[in-house]
């Protein structure tokens, strides 16, 4: 772990030295990834009366598949060694009204079905963006964000925002400050990517949608309720949020008591140009409150009650918790057609994880590729590597016997975990079929899948059919 925190440091000082040209700041309010272009007969923004109005819409069938993988052993939370196949399915509307100048309201309602891997356990980097989502083939309707965004423009360059999902077309200052509140995710707001973000569209892995260790505050299904601020200073940015937690660790449902319960975040990001390319830089922190298990606690519990291959955690569950962390995020084009990202990140380590994935540590960096150089500008390639490793807190507990929320390979007293960090490689191309309407192919190799070297490697190949307007 101290090495790990060393390696942050040196890669936050190594971005933060590049000589750079400002960069006017985006919208960071809901980075929604899109290939979206117009269609002539259904004007996706217009007005009712005065006041403007947008809609937008997407699906998105992601299939996956893998066959037999060597496994010395199997435990409770443990990935099915046996040839499987998953999928998801869902479709959203976005719907935009400008109620006031500088005042906007959106609603997006959304329909999901699947069925994930081995019911969602077994990994910490899954290996579908969309699979928390997954609760069974038949088709599930609910609420995916509903929120106000007002914005208060100050003295600075003008900055035109395009028409797009959750966002009417609008002319703001580069200085300006944002204020969104409702029903949202952290993650439409804090640690954009221009590569690597959403599952819909680019990478598929969960240790590409963020940070892999930030265990943000979210429902199941990744979203919650909150208000967050974003201060545009020209190419700096400056958010801040407060999230509603879920009752439980990993619950559907969110306590209200948002000043007894919650997830906090603050990042700071500079945007740049170098060689006239835009590249930028983020450093985002969390500390999260919630009645958690301690990991210590639980291994001890483990131990003295013979409780192995149990979920101990849940017998310990008792007192409110502070769980903290810090990452690094870059970003750089280096022509036009070529882009690279990394992403660093540690947390404390001493507590079970919240809302998130189980992993105390990460690392990740990628390339993404335009097909403008085979006349394919629509199309685009995607390779990641990342590493996912676990506090000691977190390992002696499974060492220990004890089973995780995801995790948990524990067979026997010599059958625990054999611990080595989690390691997965992705590759993905997307070919524009017709307007609007991507094909995409994928394929990830999970080594040490749950950070147990007695089982795996794991190939999962993918495919997904995409279309939005």
């Amino acid at each position: 772990m101290k090495r790990f925190h060393v390696y942050l440091l040196a890669c936050l000082l190594s971005l933060l030295s590049f000589s750079a040209l400002a960069q006017k700041a985006g919208t960071g309010a809901d980075q929604i990834s899109s290939i979206e272009q117009p269609i002539s007969w259904f004007p996706t923004e217009y007005s009712i009366g005065s006041m403007p109005v947008n809609v937008h819409g997407q699906t998105t069938y992601i299939n996956q598949r893998y066959n037999n993988f060597t496994a010395s052993y199997s435990g409770l939370n443990s990935m099915s060694a046996q040839k499987s196949m998953s999928y998801t399915w869902s479709g959203t509307l976005f719907f935009g009204a400008r109620i006031l100048p500088d005042t906007d309201v959106y609603f997006n309602p959304e329909v999901f079905s699947g069925v994930p891997f081995s019911g969602l356990v077994g990994l910490a980097g899954f290996t579908n963006g969309e699979a928390n989502k997954a609760a069974g083939s038949q088709a599930k309707f609910y609420s995916a964000r509903a929120f106000v965004r007002h914005t208060i423009n100050q003295e600075g360059d003008k900055v035109e925002l395009a028409d797009e999902a959750n966002q009417i077309s609008q002319i703001v200052s580069s200085n300006r400050v944002v204020l969104t509140g409702g029903q949202f995710s952290v993650l439409d707001i804090f640690d954009d990517s221009t590569y690597a973000k959403d599952p819909r569209v680019q990478f598929m892995n969960w240790g590409n949608l963020t940070y892999l260790a930030y265990d943000y505050a979210a429902d199941a299904r990744g979203y919650s309720w909150g208000l967050a601020g974003e201060w545009y200073r020209d190419n700096w940015v400056l958010r801040a949020a407060r999230m509603l937690a879920p009752k439980d660790p990993n619950g559907r449902d969110l306590n209200w008591q948002i000043f007894q319960s919650y997830g906090d975040q603050v990042e700071v990001e500079r945007q740049h140009n170098i060689g006239g390319l835009p590249g930028k830089v983020s450093v985002l922190a969390y500390r999260n409150k919630m009645v958690l298990a301690r990991f210590q606690d639980a291994t001890n519990y483990v131990l003295q009650n013979n409780a192995q291959g149990t979920q101990a955690i849940n017998n310990v569950r008792t007192n409110e918790q502070f769980k903290t962390g810090i990452g690094i995020n870059g970003e750089q084009a280096l022509s036009n057609t070529v882009g690279i990202f990394g992403r660093a990140f540690t947390s404390d380590g001493h507590t079970e994880t919240m809302s998130f994935t189980e992993a105390d540590n990460s690392l990740s960096v990628g390339v993404s590729i335009n097909g403008l150089n085979w006349n394919r500008e629509k199309d685009t390639i995607g390779i990641s590597m990342m590493q996912n490793g676990l506090s000691s807190y977190r390992r002696q507990y499974l060492q220990a016997g004890g089973v995780s929320y995801f995790i948990g390979d524990y067979a026997s007293p010599s059958q625990t975990i054999t611990y080595k960090p989690e390691q997965i490689a992705e590759l993905y191309y997307n070919a524009l079929l017709v307007k609007n309407v991507l094909l995409g192919v994928n394929y990830q190799r999970v080594n040490n899948p749950a950070y147990n070297s007695a089982r795996g490697p794991v190939q999962i190949y993918s495919f997904r059919v995409h279309a939005e307007f």
